[in-house]
């Protein structure tokens, strides 16, 4: 595969500062794919035998155990899944499946390795991406033990909000099983949340939320920069 085929990806952080000759080696037997919705891609436990970065569409990362299911982030374009099962040699600790149709790039390991160690830019790049994403699990940890479920809510409503031009009105990314297995809820427990953040001017239409007083409901969740600001 070229590097002028996959101009999304050269321009991604981890690969934007690679010497040519590197980044062409490092794809040379990568492949594009399109998988339709709901196609399982990784399953936890097995050990990892590509890099994958989304290119288009959508995908969940979950766990299972005990019977029990919880989503544990989504992958955008363009983005990368599960690194650090990449470079340690890993099984992977997660399971993946697509939300709706993706086209997914498929990097052997062994490549992703022996890139990490050829190219110094690469390894950097690596490096802050790892610590990025330590950082991420930090906030996620912290969302979860120091707020509560509605507080929890009420946050991300916020960020939605702040993300799509502060309108007043917030499109849910997710269907609402997704979202509440996001917040660390059941559905059930996520239509009660709602319910609670009626008085504080949150209207619920499907997926359409309406945020009529948003100084009340700032009130409320009290976000926090050290967990809701994804630049810290």
């Amino acid at each position: 595969m070229r590097t002028a085929d996959l101009p999304e990806v050269r321009s991604l952080g981890l690969f934007e500062s690679m010497d040519e000759s590197n980044f062409d080696a490092l794809v040379q037997a990568a492949y594009l794919q399109t998988f339709p919705a709901q196609l399982d891609l990784i399953a936890e436990g097995d050990p990892a035998d590509f890099l994958h970065v989304v290119i288009e569409g959508c995908v969940e990362l979950y766990a299972r155990a005990n019977g029990r299911e919880s989503t544990m982030g989504m992958v955008r374009p363009v983005g990368t899944f599960i690194l650090a099962a990449v470079l340690k040699d890993a099984v992977y600790l997660m399971s993946a499946r697509t939300c709706q149709k993706s086209k997914v790039l498929l990097i052997p390991v062994e490549d992703v390795r022996r890139a990490f160690r050829a190219d110094e830019a690469f390894a950097r790049a690596i490096v802050l991406e790892l610590a990025g994403c330590y950082r991420a699990v930090v906030k996620e940890h912290k969302d979860i033990k120091l707020r509560t479920a509605i507080e929890r809510l009420a946050n991300r409503l916020i960020r939605y909000h702040r993300d799509q031009g502060e309108t007043g009105r917030v499109e849910l990314p997710y269907d609402k099983r997704t979202m509440a297995s996001l917040l660390g809820m059941t559905p059930e427990n996520l239509s009660r949340a709602f319910n609670t953040l009626k008085p504080y001017g949150v209207d619920v239409d499907g997926t359409t939320i309406r945020l009529n007083d948003m100084k009340a409901l700032n009130g409320l969740a009290k976000p926090n920069h050290l967990i809701d600001d994804r630049t810290t």
